[in-house]
């Protein structure tokens, strides 16, 4: 900028100086010292406004023009500059261009269908891969419970699932237990993991890393740290752990009480009664999400289906506990009281 005002007033200057002469020859000016001073103030004045106005003929204009030219798209340049070409020319140059340029780029089109088809298939492909880049570390806990096999099916967990070789050794020494409820919990384990390798939304991965680490949690707990994965899992101790060495953990559990549906006092629902209360004539039941339903006068419809009518809903430390009463039944208000679950 300074550069520009320098050539600006200098540009002035000089053109101060030669006005200043032209105008001494039209006017009476005497004696010469006054003609001298009468040029020299005119070119000075010449030059402060060169040096002044300079960025108003040069570097604004410019800088409107550029922007003009970047906001203004590739087609309307080309069509506003053939537009100028001269008589009938100008006119009917926009239309013909675009007509040609249309046919150039349908013709190259057809020409380069393979490679256009392939590029759209790679843009395709790299938005998969990024879907997939997703990964999940399963624990012994997760898989036994069988839950995540379900989420997988609906969609909702997708990309790799890593299964280490020591959770799947822990599930093997749990399927070749002599204690009938280990060896039940260990093949039902395996099972979930064959259905989820048959599943097209994700990958299960076996990995051979087998860190140092107390037991199979605190192997679970570096190899997160490691390859920067969270971890599934249901162990509540597990979870613990990871959260406090800043490991991201899915609880199942968690997710399980996130989704179960709402119940609203005065809402009726249906629960078979499978057990007797602590109160007399109490029946217990309960949700498919496992929350306890205590219903009032219950009892005499032991082992039976039941439409009942909620009156309160209780959050304990243990979950959600429903109390009810049988449809069109009015039950004796009673305070309500912790059961044995």
């Amino acid at each position: 900028m300074a550069f520009i005002r320098l050539i600006a007033a200098l540009i002035g200057f000089v053109f101060g100086f030669f006005l200043g002469a032209s105008l001494l020859q039209v006017t009476q000016v005497t004696p010469v010292s006054n003609q001298v001073l009468v040029v020299l103030l005119l070119a000075a004045a010449c030059a402060i406004l060169g040096w002044l106005g300079a960025p108003y003929v040069t570097v604004k204009p410019a800088g409107f023009i550029v922007a003009r030219i970047r906001a203004a798209q590739a087609g309307d340049l080309l069509g506003g500059a053939l537009s100028f070409l001269p008589g009938e020319l100008g006119r009917y140059a926009p239309i013909i261009g675009a007509v040609i340029l249309g046919l150039v780029g349908a013709a190259a089109g057809t020409i380069k269908r393979n490679d256009l088809a392939s590029f759209v298939q790679e843009v395709r492909g790299r938005g998969r891969e990024r879907a997939s880049e997703a990964r999940l570390l399963l624990d012994t806990s997760v898989i036994i419970d069988g839950r995540i096999a379900d989420v997988v099916r609906s969609g909702f967990v997708r990309g790799t699932l890593i299964v280490p070789r020591f959770v799947l050794a822990e599930l093997q020494y749990f399927a070749d237990s002599s204690d009938s409820s280990r060896r039940e919990r260990g093949r039902r384990g395996l099972e979930m993991l064959a259905k989820m390798q048959k599943e097209a939304t994700v990958k299960v991965e076996l990995s051979e890393d087998d860190p140092a680490g107390a037991g199979a949690d605190g192997k679970l707990v570096t190899l997160a740290r490691t390859l920067g994965v969270p971890i599934a899992t249901n162990d509540y101790g597990l979870n613990r752990v990871a959260e406090l060495q800043g490991i991201t953990v899915l609880n199942m559990n968690d997710l399980a009480k996130a989704v179960r549906p709402v119940v609203l006092p005065g809402e009726e629902i249906t629960v078979r009664v499978i057990q007797e209360g602590k109160e007399q004539g109490q029946g217990v039941g309960y949700l498919e999400d496992g929350t306890m339903v205590v219903i009032e006068n219950g009892a005499r419809h032991l082992s039976g289906e039941l439409t009942v009518s909620v009156m309160r809903v209780l959050q304990t430390v243990g979950g959600r506990m429903i109390f009810a009463q049988p449809k069109g039944e009015l039950a004796e208000p009673r305070r309500p009281r912790a059961i044995d679950r």
